[in-house]
């Protein structure tokens, strides 16, 4: 098997294709949709229009509203350690930036972000022209927010906290259509079809969806193996804040007891994929727990770090140096010579 191109090919491409002029016109029906008012008719009548839809939807080119990537699971299970970061901003300038970058994927974050559905859909839409997947992290467990989640089209969803069997099956039978779940249903006008362009999506989807669980406190663990044996979880995401809170010690995410939990926890969940079940682990780069040690430890996708925490800590620095700088100078008592940017 190849190997997969580097982060830094990957980059080169999502930027010339930002700069590039499309090679392609939009296919004649697309155009024709676009310039035709809103048909009642359709909309109100879409079982008896079925055909009409097909006819449409045949001849449209689907990556213009959605741009393919290679799914996550289909990374992962060739082998790919994946990195990724968490977007708390809700920026989309900051998520572009991500993109193009070259990360793995970015998390778009509802649990702990100040943005909800409307927010999360204009961060899907910027990395969609990176083509960079997105996981939305939803802020709790429940069928109302993963059917909005899913219906915007995300590669993945993350629910937090997960502490039992139970609640895994649960999260899973969200993100499944009937019979073999909950999950709500209006795939001929969502997103996440092509607005109903997309003939493929129902029989495609429940396959590409990855579903991410978060284990993050000592009940959870002590349940993660069976959690991570659940038919339908793809990832056990390890929670190192949480777990810490959850034991006792809320200012020290380092303790050695954290650490011995953590340890135990991969080791469960690693146990499960060795046993032959298509589960992977993943988990948060730490200050003392960079991601290559995460990497190295066996995870198969690492979230290395957050959008806000990049910008806060680049702001306190610029400004330590400028006030340092300031101050070396007044003790010296010399001005340097003005020069420009490229001297």
């Amino acid at each position: 098997m190849a190997a997969p191109p580097s982060a830094s090919l990957r980059t080169n491409h999502r930027l010339s294709f930002l700069s590039s002029k499309p090679k392609h016109r939009p296919p004649l029906s697309f155009l024709h949709l676009k310039s035709q008012p809103f048909n009642s008719s359709l909309h109100l009548n879409l079982r008896s229009k079925t055909h009409h839809l097909n006819a449409i939807s045949s001849d449209l080119d689907i990556s213009l509203l959605n741009p393919h990537c290679p799914s996550l699971k289909s990374r992962l299970s060739s082998g790919e350690t994946l990195y990724g970061i968490f977007l708390l901003s809700f920026s989309p300038t900051l998520a572009e930036i991500a993109g193009l970058a070259g990360y793995d994927y970015v998390v778009v974050d509802m649990e702990h972000g100040p943005g909800g559905i409307s927010e999360a859909l204009q961060c899907l839409r910027v990395l969609a022209s990176t083509h960079t997947p997105v996981i939305l992290r939803v802020p709790e467990v429940s069928a109302a927010w993963t059917k909005k989640a899913l219906d915007l089209g995300p590669q993945g969803i993350m629910f937090p906290n997960i502490e039992s069997v139970s609640a895994a099956e649960t999260a899973v039978s969200y993100c499944r259509f009937p019979p073999r779940g909950v999950h709500g249903t209006a795939h001929t006008i969502v997103r996440a079809s092509a607005y109903g362009l997309d003939d493929a999506y129902v029989s495609r989807c429940e396959e590409e969806l990855l579903i991410m669980c978060q284990v993050e406190t000592t009940t959870g663990i002590k349940e993660i193996k069976a959690i991570a044996a659940v038919e339908g979880v793809n990832v056990i995401q390890t929670g190192p804040l949480d777990l810490s809170a959850s034991m006792g010690y809320l200012w020290d995410p380092g303790h050695k007891k954290v650490r011995e939990m953590l340890k135990e926890a991969e080791r469960r969940v690693l146990d499960v994929k060795e046993e032959g079940r298509s589960v992977y682990l993943g988990g948060f780069a730490m200050p003392k727990d960079p991601p290559e040690m995460l990497k190295q430890r066996g995870y198969h996708m690492v979230s290395g770090a957050i959008d806000v925490a990049m910008f806060r800590q680049a702001a306190v620095e610029d400004v330590k140096r400028f006030r340092s700088a300031g101050k070396n100078a007044a003790e010296e008592g010399e001005e340097k010579e003005d020069g420009y940017y490229s001297e």
